[in-house]
């Protein structure tokens, strides 16, 4: 079976998409990546769902790696990103997919699934929780304080200005500094998510999800909207020495997905899946071939 990654870019609903693809099999998979993340953040999932019988594709989101990159804040509300995984899917030629997000992608994936975009067989989510509670979570402390940055990127061009100084240094000090096992992010590692940040315009483009987020129209809408009750089959694998986000904005999340599985990763920081790898893809072979979901320090992970 061949678990090689390839890259090829994708034209769909007027915009170019750089993806990332693994694997030929009948089964569908998407992998949606973070803030300040890439299509590489998939690399050790990828061969693995592969394995499983999927066709993988983990693509650059609009603004990241060769994707298109519009110039407006507006082209970065959610409903855009939304619809570019509709857009993606569709060019696939799947009837059933696998979501999987992690951080802004998982954003988009709780999004997507909750408003039934395209036929969901199941969900992954991993270290961002689900919209309603986060929102509400938000105008709390200690997350107030944990998410300084959202507000702070709210500022016009100064945030862009400082993570690309000395090369984008700050970008790979975003990983390094977080981890807690920190020989997951070597120089060469760090030195992907440098080069994809200093892309012309890719910062701003990065950024503007969001400023995006913050200019959302009828909110109250969406709220009761992200609070419909998900039936999809979902599993969350969360990281708790998440500096950005805290473990009990997990609290809850039971209420409003019906088939709804959580592991913890006591030892793991907000990079999860690049940090945690083994543990991480462990309990996606569990749960999707239907067995109990191993607990993290197990032995037999």
């Amino acid at each position: 079976m061949n678990t090689e990654i390839r890259t090829e870019m994708v034209e769909t609903d007027g915009l170019s998409f750089e993806v990332d693809m693994c694997g030929a099999g009948e089964k569908f998979a998407i992998c949606l990546h973070g803030f300040p993340e890439h299509s590489f953040s998939w690399r050790y999932q990828m061969p693995l769902l592969s394995r499983l019988g999927y066709t993988v594709w983990a693509p650059n989101l609009r603004g990241y790696g060769n994707s298109s990159r519009p110039e407006k804040v507006k082209d970065y509300s959610i409903d855009h990103l939304v619809s570019d995984v509709a857009a993606l899917i569709d060019a696939s030629g799947a009837e059933s997919t696998l979501l999987v997000g992690h951080d802004w992608g998982g954003v988009i994936a709780w999004s997507f699934a909750i408003q039934a975009i395209r036929p969901i067989e199941r969900l992954i989510v991993m270290n961002i929780p689900h919209p309603s509670l986060f929102l509400k979570g938000l105008i709390r402390w200690p997350q107030l304080f944990r998410s300084w940055y959202i507000f702070f990127f709210q500022i016009p061009k100064i945030p862009e200005l400082l993570l690309g100084l000395w090369g984008a240094r700050p970008v790979g000090d975003v990983f390094y500094k977080t981890a807690v096992d920190k020989s997951r992010f070597p120089e060469s590692v760090l030195e992907v998510y440098r080069e994809n940040a200093r892309r012309p315009g890719a910062l701003t483009a990065m950024i503007n999800y969001y400023r995006a987020l913050f200019r959302e129209k009828q909110i109250s809408k969406k709220r009761r909207l992200l609070e419909t009750i998900l039936e999809v089959p979902t599993l969350m694998i969360w990281g708790e020495k998440d500096s950005a986000l805290g473990k009990e904005l997990t609290y809850g999340t039971e209420k409003l997905v019906t088939d709804f599985t959580i592991r913890y990763l006591p030892n793991a920081s907000h990079w999860v899946q690049q940090e945690a790898p083994e543990l991480v893809n462990a309990m996606i072979v569990a749960w999707i071939t239907g067995k109990e979901v191993p607990e993290a320090g197990l032995r037999n992970i």
